[in-house]
């Protein structure tokens, strides 16, 4: 896991362009901070830079930026390649040779060998650089899942990437703001892809890469792999073997590293079932990592208790104070990268993991978005119902003091955001417009102009929440949060739920097996009921939050930012002192300040 960061600019000079890289890999040496590396092809204008994060090869053989077949290939590599042993076996049966054991080389012949065909080959989260010095193209390329983040800005003056937004600061002709974030942001909580601060600057797309030809100066964008809910599986006991089979071997293939790794366990089903299965294969060295606050009614220590007498390792546990929160709040916000309404717990979890000398932890991510674990695949249902209300109906309640009455009002935006936002959104356009001295017309707009355009209303309507839940929250707010607050500390989390193989499994099972049961996930829990305590897979679901809306109520530096910045802002503050709004809406309220 690393950061990397890269130009293509003919009107800099060599030394301009090698000082803009440098900078921008140490605004990101937080993600990188074991090595960095520099590459530079003055005939073509090109400056790619590497911040590097030492998990595999630990020794310099792996450095980076690094080249293959006589330096006609330059890689700079952010991620894990969990099937790069068979990747590079095949390799090396049909002649290729390797000087690292590390998987950045195993993309590089990958590359030389199948050209862009190779993307797809790839089982991993991944985000790229890859330059050939004969065709004079630069690609760039993200995983499927779109689990690591590259963003980028082709432009007249050329092209710039990098892992992070703020990475793009020391690029002087990037910096204007785009006007529409605080939209977008008090909508859904976070910026939606394609969404960012910058106007200029908008993320790779998931499963696809980008072309650049230095001589031409064209950018060309293609599509490698997309993931599609095609159901095949329709017997139930067949899906469980699976289930178990694909989650093994993805747990398996999570675990290789050369550094200390661990599991995050919080005690719910989906960290219990990652923790117990990768117990089986690291012969009585497992770290498993938890936290809970002191708040008895927020603590889940009991159950990762429960789990932790049925694994041979280490059980790291750490309190999560309140002091704590108002000590580090205003250095999590400094370090959001893009604004977001969530991801503290995964800082202060993430910090545990650095205080504990691990360098990569396994997460439980993903398995309530495949399998069913929200409430959204029951609401989906009315939600289908009501979108066909007119809108004349609709939004005849946006005025109501009943806040799920008024979110009728965001089904009249129409489309999958129309959907999206009725089942997650936070404010609804009137609200927002209010907020931001805007037009609600203009709210509206901005909002229906989105990029999501996808058409899933011929999905079975639980997929259709599932598609949803992958798509638009897990990506844009779970995977974004998970990464930049994990890397905030140098730490890197892996996701089995989300292997390529287990994924595509999941969404090949028909929904009737898959979503069916007393329980949300029934299908998960009949496959490892026997591996987990009983009162874990029994015990009502609860999020990995804590007393959020306590230590907010108590924050000076909350209260002061909120009361002293207009009417508007002490308003919000009263209400959510009143408990009419959600502590995530006052976040996001927050954030519109910086």
């Amino acid at each position: 896991m690393c950061r990397i960061a890269g130009i293509v600019n003919d009107a800099l000079s060599y030394e301009s362009r090698k000082e803009i890289v440098k900078e921008m890999c140490t605004i990101l040496r937080h993600g990188g901070p074991d090595d960095e590396g520099v590459y530079s092809n003055e005939d073509r204008s090109l400056t790619i830079g590497h911040r590097r994060l030492s998990i595999i090869d630990l020794t310099a053989a792996g450095h980076q930026p690094m080249t293959y077949e006589d330096g006609r290939y330059v890689i700079s590599f952010n991620g894990e390649i969990y099937n790069y042993p068979e990747l590079k076996a095949e390799l090396i049966t049909s002649g290729y040779t390797f000087k690292t054991n590390s998987d950045t080389e195993v993309i590089l012949a990958a590359f030389s060998r199948w050209g862009t065909r190779s993307f797809a080959l790839l089982n991993g989260m991944f985000a790229f650089a890859l330059w050939d010095n004969t065709t004079s193209a630069l690609y760039l390329v993200r995983d499927p899942i779109g689990m690591k983040p590259l963003y980028y800005a082709a432009t007249p003056e050329g092209i710039a990437f990098a892992s992070e937004i703020k990475a793009f600061r020391p690029i002087p002709y990037l910096q204007e703001v785009n006007q529409t974030w605080k939209i977008h942001l008090l909508a859904y909580g976070h910026l939606p892809e394609p969404i960012t601060l910058l106007k200029a600057v908008q993320p790779i797309e998931s499963g696809s890469y980008i072309r650049y030809c230095t001589l031409s100066k064209q950018c060309e964008h293609t599509v490698f792999k997309q993931f599609s809910y095609i159901e095949k599986i329709e017997d139930r006991a067949y899906a469980i073997d699976k289930i178990r089979e694909k989650l093994k071997a993805a747990i398996k293939r999570h675990l290789i590293s050369d550094a200390p790794i661990g599991v995050f366990l919080s005690g719910g089903i989906d960290s219990s079932i990652i923790a117990l299965l990768a117990n089986n294969y690291s012969k009585g060295e497992l770290h498993t990592l938890s936290l809970y606050p002191e708040e008895a009614e927020f603590s889940e220590k009991t159950y990762q208790d429960l789990v932790q007498k049925n694994i041979q390792g280490y059980q790291k546990q750490d309190i999560l104070r309140e002091k704590d929160f108002h000590q580090y709040l205003p250095t999590i916000l400094n370090e959001m990268d893009q604004p977001s309404c969530d991801g503290i717990n995964t800082w202060f979890i993430s910090k545990s993991a650095k205080d504990y000398g691990l360098k990569a932890v396994l997460s439980g991510l993903g398995a309530d978005e495949l399998l069913g674990g929200y409430p959204s695949f029951d609401r989906i249902y009315p939600t289908l119902k009501l979108e066909h209300l007119p809108n004349s109906i609709l939004n005849t309640w946006k005025h109501s003091s009943s806040k799920k009455m008024r979110r009728l009002s965001y089904l009249s935006l129409g489309g999958t955001v129309g959907k999206y936002l009725f089942l997650r959104g936070q404010f609804i356009p009137l609200e927002i417009a209010e907020q931001l001295d805007a037009s609600e017309e203009e709210v509206i707009r901005v909002l229906k102009e989105s990029s999501i355009m996808n058409n899933i209303n011929h999905m079975d309507p639980r997929n259709q929440a599932s598609w949803m839940e992958v798509n638009l929250y897990m990506r844009n707010q779970l995977l974004r949060d998970s990464d930049v607050m994990s890397m905030a500390h140098g730490i890197e989390i892996r996701i089995p739920f989300l292997d390529k193989e287990f994924i595509e499994l999941c969404l090949k099972i028909n929904s009737d097996v898959k979503y069916s049961g007393e329980r949300r996930k029934q299908l998960l829990i009949d496959a490892f009921k026997d591996l987990m305590p009983e009162a874990v897979w029994k015990r009502p679901k609860m999020g990995f939050t804590f007393p959020f809306y306590k230590w907010m109520i108590n924050s000076e530096y909350i209260k002061e930012k909120m009361t002293t910045s207009g009417k508007k802002n002490l308003h919000s503050y009263q209400q959510f002192a009143s408990e009419k709004i959600h502590w995530s809406q006052l976040m996001s309220l927050m954030l519109c300040q910086s």
